[in-house]
C-alpha cells in the first residue's frame, strides 16, 4: 500500500454529530464575517469592478474538488463552436507569481505549473487549438481587464472559481443580466448543510445562482437523471452532466493510446491485478477519480495525494506497480521534471464532462444579450 494517507474531506462534515456541533459556533461567526464581506460590496462601501462583455463564473459552494475545471474546459469549447471567443482568467492556485507580482500574467501552453498554477497550465494546453487565452492573477478583475487589454477580440470572460470573488463585479441573468453564476455539485452534495468549520461550505448553499450543475459518474449520474433534481434556488436551472473517459496515452511517449479496459494487457496475468496497477490523484476529492476507474471495473491500489500536489518529490519512486494511471491535471507537472520523462509505467487518464444541450442554449442565449 502506499505511504500516502487518503486526503479528502473531514468525515465530520457529513453529518450533524458531535465534532461538528462544537465547531458550530466558529461557523456562525464564518458566516456572518461573509454576508458582512457581501454587504460592504453591495453596498459599494468597498469597490468592485465590471468588465465590458459578458462573464461566466463557475464555481462551488462545497470547499474542494467538484469539478470546476473540466466544467470550465467543456465551456470554453462549446462556447468556441457558437461562434463566441472566450477568454480564461484564474487565481492560479499554488502558483509561485500569480499573488506575489502586481501585474496579471498570460499562461501559454509552455508555462510552467509552478510559475502559474497546474489548473491554468492545464487550460491553456487544452485550449490552444482554439486559441483561448488564459490570464492568472489573485485580483480576477485586473486578469480580466489585462486579457481584453491584450486580446480585445474576446467577447466573453470564463472565470474558474470565483462565486466569493466580489471584487469582479456582476449583473446575473436571473437579475436580468448577461453574467452567469454556475455553482457546481458533485454526489457528496452539501454534507450536513453547515459553514467552515463545522461543515464543508464556504457560504450558505441556498445563495443565489443562475444555474445548478451537478457531476456524478456510474450509478449516481443514472439516479440523479432518473428523478428530477429540485433546483436550489427558486427556479434555477439545474443540470446533470455526465463523465465520459477518452483513451489512455502513455506520459514518455503521448502518441501510444490504450483503451482503460486493455490496460491488463501490461500486466503479469500470474500477480494479482490490483498489486499492479497503481491510481494516483492530487485533487480536492481524490476519490472521485478512483470512483471513476472502478466503475470502469477496474481494480487498483490507490495514492491520494494532496491538492496541486506539485510532484517535486516524486511519489511513485519505491512504489512497485507495472502501470501507474494518474489525471491530466497531474500529468501537466510530471511532463516538467525529469524524473518522470522515462517512467513509462505512467499512463494518463483524460477526463472530460458533456454540457446538455439544454444547457448550453440557454447560457449563449443569456449570453447574447445587449449590453445594459
Amino acid at each position: 500500500m502506499s505511504q500516502h494517507k487518503h486526503t479528502q474531506a473531514p468525515a465530520f462534515w457529513e453529518k450533524r454529530g458531535l465534532k461538528a456541533l462544537l465547531l458550530w459556533p466558529i461557523s456562525l461567526i464564518f458566516d456572518w464575517l461573509v454576508n458582512l464581506r457581501k454587504a460592504l460590496y453591495d453596498l459599494g462601501i468597498v469597490k468592485s469592478n465590471s468588465i465590458p462583455v459578458p462573464l461566466v463564473i463557475v464555481g462551488n459552494i462545497r470547499v474542494g474538488g467538484t469539478g470546476k475545471t473540466p466544467t470550465v474546459l467543456a465551456i470554453a469549447k462549446a462556447l468556441h463552436q457558437h461562434g463566441f471567443k472566450p477568454g480564461l482568467i484564474s487565481r492560479g492556485y499554488k502558483s509561485n507569481s500569480s499573488n506575489l507580482k502586481l501585474t496579471p500574467e498570460e499562461v501559454t501552453p509552455e508555462s510552467l505549473p509552478s510559475e502559474h498554477g497546474d489548473e491554468p497550465c492545464y487550460m491553456a494546453q487544452e485550449l490552444a487549438h482554439q486559441k483561448t487565452p488564459v490570464m492568472v492573477h489573485s485580483n480576477r478583475g485586473d486578469a480580466a481587464k489585462a486579457l481584453l487589454i491584450k486580446y480585445p477580440e474576446t467577447n466573453v470572460i470564463i472565470s474558474d472559481d470565483g462565486l466569493q470573488h466580489y471584487k469582479l463585479k456582476r449583473w446575473p441573468a436571473r437579475e436580468g443580466g448577461r453574467d452567469i453564476e454556475l455553482v457546481i455539485r458533485d454526489d457528496r452534495g452539501e454534507g450536513n448543510q453547515w459553514l467552515m468549520p463545522a461543515g464543508p461550505l464556504r457560504e450558505n448553499s441556498h445563495r443565489p445562482r443562475d444555474f445548478t450543475l451537478n457531476i456524478g459518474s456510474g450509478e449516481s449520474i443514472a439516479n440523479k437523471a432518473a428523478k428530477a433534481v429540485p433546483p436550489y434556488f427558486q427556479d434555477a436551472p439545474n443540470f446533470v452532466l455526465s463523465v465520459k473517459t477518452d483513451q489512455l496515452y502513455q506520459l514518455t511517449a503521448p502518441s501510444r493510446r490504450m483503451a482503460l479496459n486493455d490496460i491488463t494487457q501490461l500486466l503479469n496475468p500470474d500477480e494479482v491485478i490490483e498489486r499492479q496497477i497503481l491510481a494516483a490523484a492530487g485533487m480536492g476529492n481524490p476519490k472521485k477519480f478512483f470512483d471513476l476507474l472502478r466503475s470502469n471495473g477496474l481494480k487498483f491500489e490507490e495514492m491520494a495525494l494532496p491538492d496541486h500536489f506539485d510532484f517535486s518529490t516524486n511519489p511513485f519512486k519505491e512504489n512497485t506497480a507495472k502501470v501507474i494511471l494518474i489525471t491530466e491535471k497531474d500529468a501537466v507537472k510530471c511532463k516538467q521534471l525529469n524524473e518522470y520523462k522515462d517512467d513509462e509505467r505512467i499512463w494518463i487518464l483524460p477526463i472530460t464532462v458533456d454540457l446538455p444541450n439544454d444547457f448550453v442554449a440557454q447560457m449563449v442565449e443569456i449570453l447574447k444579450r445587449p449590453k445594459p
